[in-house]
């Protein structure tokens, strides 16, 4: 029944997914907050390092990740031609899902954690990108450096995950750039832009449930398998031909996180340990509010979005358009770093 609706009413089928992806989200995240408080587990406690002042759940991105895992497979089985490589993410979400949920019972240590993230990146590589450097650097060098940006990536996307509604913010911005993207160059319809429509009501369907005050947050369980989702979707945007837009689109979650990172390598800190060094962090011990934060990064992430588009349309300024992106994201980090809210002044 399904595949006469795909086949005879496509737009209905978009329909189905977007709403469909919003709603399972939407319902499976109140279920999951019922659930946990009643239980009184995965329940994040504030400590001297948290932004938060009552206990909170965490784990709802589990029902995130298990929305993308059944429309993802909906999608796969109503698209022609597609290979293993869905399968492949799939499974890569439901290990890192699997071994966060791990952690959070019996507190595995950083090298086990990255040993998995490391498996599932190299399951799914190879059918989600390409060469860089073709031609000027060994092959082998440049499959090794993909994979570290996207370990990375998995990474760092849970280390932003931090105050209300940011990180999941971050996912329906990233979604919604790749969806414009695939709409304004005649390829709504593939597989990249269905991929994105259900990450993009998948994120709002959650946001509900954790703009501030957040009453669940997505914890490693949600945040490290969609890094890593996301972290393919800009690989396969990239495949298609949206390169500079794939450095574009998160060009304020990089930035954060990799200075951040430089920054404590310089003082000599432990990498691997919980810390609150953050710039939005910071942002929010100086007096800003969760939703002034999360929205101002919202709206550097609408310009990410139109310099990406930019970059795409017109190929001889994405060089440019690329410079700008983190130029405005850096103008972001020091307008947080070196102004203070009013009620901070008080």
């Amino acid at each position: 029944m399904m595949h006469d609706t795909v086949t005879n009413y496509p737009m209905l089928y978009y329909i189905f997914l977007g709403i469909g992806a919003f709603v399972m989200s939407l319902a499976g995240t109140r279920v999951t907050i019922l659930a946990l408080r009643q239980k009184q587990v995965l329940m994040d406690i504030p400590n001297p390092r948290s932004n938060h002042t009552t206990p909170v759940p965490r784990g709802g991105g589990v029902a995130v990740v298990i929305t993308l895992v059944i429309f993802l497979l909906v999608m796969d089985v109503n698209t022609p031609g597609r290979g293993t490589d869905a399968y492949l993410l799939l499974a890569g979400m439901l290990l890192l899902a699997s071994i966060s949920l791990i952690d959070d019972w019996i507190q595995l240590s950083p090298f086990t954690r990255l040993v998995v993230q490391l498996i599932a990146v190299l399951l799914v590589m190879p059918d989600a990108s390409h060469d860089w450097f073709p031609g000027f650097v060994p092959h082998w060098t440049d499959y090794a450096l993909r994979a570290l940006v996207w370990l990375w990536f998995v990474n760092l996307f849970n280390f932003m995950d931090g105050i209300d509604g940011l990180a999941t913010t971050e996912m329906a911005s990233i979604a919604l750039g790749v969806l414009v993207l695939a709409v304004l160059t005649g390829m709504f319809g593939g597989a990249l832009s269905l991929m994105s429509l259900i990450a993009l009501a998948a994120a709002i369907g959650f946001l509900w449930w954790n703009w501030h005050p957040a009453r669940i947050f997505l914890g490693d369980v949600g945040s490290i398998p969609i890094g890593f989702f996301l972290a393919y979707l800009l690989f396969a945007a990239g495949r298609q031909g949206f390169g500079a837009a794939a450095f574009i689109l998160p060009a304020y979650f990089v930035l954060d996180a990799t200075a951040t990172l430089f920054q404590r390598a310089f003082k000599r800190e432990k990498l691997w340990q919980a810390h609150s060094q953050h710039f939005y962090q910071r942002a929010v011990r100086a007096g800003r509010s969760h939703t002034e934060v999360t929205g101002l990064v919202l709206g550097v992430n609408f310009l990410l979005i139109m310099l990406a588009v930019m970059a795409t349309l017109y190929p001889g300024i994405a060089a440019l358009n690329i410079v700008v992106a983190y130029a405005a994201a850096a103008v972001l980090l020091w307008f947080f770093t070196h102004t203070r809210h009013k009620s901070a002044l008080a």
